[in-house]
């Protein structure tokens, strides 16, 4: 190749356009000549969000930004988004200004919304969402660190003593007690281990174990045997139940005596007929009444049955015919 003067214009016009190329992807200028759709949204700070940084849905570019301008004490964000990718942008989704890292590059975040939403046409302003401001929160981050090393620098060789001497000095004087006790604890947890003892028969005695499980077993029974009962008190009670109901209704002998008005009646009237007749019989009127009251009556009964056991006196030694009219005699 011959180094001409068209040579090297023709190289110098080939990294021209390549820079050019490179310088309108950086900004987002490319866009411009793409297809798209054109949506906005209002911020209360953008994080030096600028012209040309991407457009994200769900980590995936899908425009840049087209203009950013103050209007209303609030930030006008314009966003040009690709044309497939702008289906997905509803008119309820929402924008947000985030960063890819500490020193990363900011972009806007948009949501995919609901899917029953219509989608996002053009112009269309979308809702936004604040995220926490990066130098805010490396300022709180400053802070915290501050008083990390302010409560650090507090804390000094003597501080840790005058902490932690009582202890040392308490341990230093019960050394021997604590020992003992430690070895003792570990005799223990020892014999324990073994089997030993009655936590440690507690833990490894199989005999316990099937003692314990055979009294589950037995108050199983009993539970078993207690719902039985239970069942057939309840069924008891049922039929106790249906007969309340019974006799409530009519039902039945005692249902009849309770419920039934013409029986109340009939009873009722047999109860004032023997009331009067035993008025009656009281007042001495009737066969009965004059049987019962009538005092001449009792003495002809009692003359009668005396002349009836003198007559029965001498029956042995006599015949049947004397016999009968002795006692024919004797009576009248």
């Amino acid at each position: 190749m011959k180094n001409t003067l068209e040579t090297r214009l023709g190289i110098f016009v080939a990294l021209a356009v390549i820079a050019a190329v490179l310088i309108l992807e950086t900004v987002g200028g490319i866009e411009m000549f793409r297809r798209g759709r054109t949506l906005s949204a209002l911020f209360g700070n953008v994080q030096e969000l600028k012209v040309g940084d991407r457009v994200k849905m769900a980590g995936v570019e899908i425009g840049r930004v087209q203009g950013v301008t103050l209007t209303n004490s609030k930030v006008l964000v314009v966003m040009k988004l690709h044309a497939d990718a702008a289906r997905n942008v509803k008119t309820d989704s929402k924008a947000t200004v985030k960063f890819t890292g500490l020193m990363g590059q900011n972009f806007v975040a948009i949501s995919f919304g609901s899917p029953s939403s219509p989608v996002a046409r053009e112009n269309t302003p979308l809702d936004t969402e604040e995220q926490a401001d990066l130098n805010e929160m490396m300022q709180k981050v400053e802070k915290v660190a501050a008083g990390v090393q302010r409560f650090t620098d507090s804390i000094s060789g003597d501080t840790i003593d005058n902490l932690l001497g009582p202890l040392t000095d308490l341990i230093k004087a019960n050394k021997d007690s604590l020992t003992a006790t430690f070895a003792n604890m570990q005799s223990i947890s020892s014999q324990i281990s073994q089997g030993h003892g009655t936590v440690g028969r507690l833990i490894y005695d199989d005999t316990l174990y099937n003692t314990a499980l055979t009294t589950i077993t037995n108050l199983q029974d009993t539970g078993a045997d207690v719902k039985l009962a239970l069942a057939d008190a309840r069924k008891v009670i049922d039929q106790v139940n249906i007969t309340v109901a019974q006799v409530n209704a009519g039902k039945g002998t005692i249902g009849k005596l309770l419920t039934d008005d013409a029986l109340y009646s009939e009873t009722s009237s047999a109860m004032s007929n023997l009331k009067e007749i035993l008025e009656k019989v009281n007042k001495g009127d009737g066969t009965v009444g004059k049987l019962i009251n009538d005092q001449e009556f009792y003495r002809n009964a009692k003359l009668t049955l005396q002349k009836l056991d003198q007559a029965t006196e001498g029956l042995e030694d006599s015949g049947p015919l004397s016999v009968l009219g002795t006692i024919v005699g004797k009576l009248f």
